[in-house]
């Protein structure tokens, strides 16, 4: 009996150390599921379209601090060996208060970070990365974000390069929310430089007009080794009506270009089932299309 007593009184002070620290004190499992049954040239297939799992949290600290962190993995639910179904992502550590924020570890370049959610094709075959560069998910990095004035937030990044003894760089400036959650428009403009062979300037603008979302990227890459460069721009619309989203999306790198059209549709909060249209034009490749249908499931 004594020790049931024992038991009961030092899980009743563990639960109450965890309702007075509940207010400082986050910690969120999450992630999503993303499969799509594709066709390209004749052949299908499934295809896990970045389907990831994670842990983030937060904890208030002295002086005002708040420490942040971020483990986040992808996972290949439909590879067939499994030996090859798990691959790091976002994975930091930070500290933000009246200064900012900077965070350590693995993360997006600003560039990257900049888009926004104006590539409405993202993680599926119609992603801006097929045409561009900048893409990056940089280990080593340190990046630091201004505290919002007016809206208006800078960034800068700063990421080790161990092989070559070598650093790259990436700096921003938005006003808004790239979501558009929180506002009508965005604006962002980052520049890359020397990061995974290529220098690359973006500059991103997007509004919400009722049920429209309007996206516009434009971009020149250049690449280092031989100082080539090439421009590029994106549209993206996006029409939300009931529980459907019709989706566009049309992209361009000098003599290359891709267009994608779609449609999803809310089963619940998390849960969509969407398809989708996605086509390449090449100038020095073959050209690719895809028809795909899937479901995405977010928890």
């Amino acid at each position: 009996m004594k020790l049931l007593q024992s038991i009961v009184t030092t899980m009743s002070i563990g639960m109450l150390s965890i309702a007075v620290n509940a207010e400082t004190i986050t910690m969120d499992l999450y992630g999503k599921v993303n499969v799509s049954i594709q066709d390209s040239a004749g052949e299908s297939e499934l295809r896990s379209n970045s389907s990831r799992v994670g842990l983030k949290g937060s904890a208030v600290l002295d002086e005002g601090l708040e420490v942040f962190y971020r483990y986040e993995l992808q996972v290949d639910v439909t590879d067939q060996s499994g030996d090859d179904n798990l691959k790091s992502r976002n994975q930091y550590i930070g500290l933000r208060g009246a200064f900012g924020e900077l965070t350590l570890g693995r993360n997006d370049s600003l560039l990257k970070q900049s888009q926004g959610k104006f590539d409405l094709f993202s993680d599926l075959e119609g992603d801006i990365k097929v045409l561009w560069k900048g893409e990056n998910r940089m280990s080593d990095s340190l990046t630091y974000k201004s505290p919002k004035l007016i809206g208006i937030q800078l960034g800068l990044g700063y990421y080790l390069d161990e092989d070559n003894d070598d650093a790259g760089t990436s700096i921003s400036v938005s006003y808004g929310d790239g979501a558009l959650k929180q506002g009508n428009y965005y604006v962002a403009l980052a520049v890359d430089n020397e990061l995974k062979g290529y220098n690359a300037t973006r500059l991103t603008a997007g509004t919400k007009v009722a049920s429209v979302k309007l996206g516009l990227i434009l971009q020149n890459q250049e690449k280092i080794i031989d100082g080539s460069d090439k421009d590029g721009f994106m549209l993206s619309a996006q029409y939300a009506i009931g529980k459907f989203a019709l989706k566009g999306q049309y992209q361009a790198l000098d003599d290359d270009s891709g267009v994608s059209v779609g449609v999803d549709r809310k089963l619940g909060k998390n849960t969509k089932l969407y398809g989708f249209y996605t086509s390449f034009n090449f100038d020095a490749e073959e050209d690719e299309d895809y028809l795909a249908l899937g479901i995405e499931h977010k928890f």
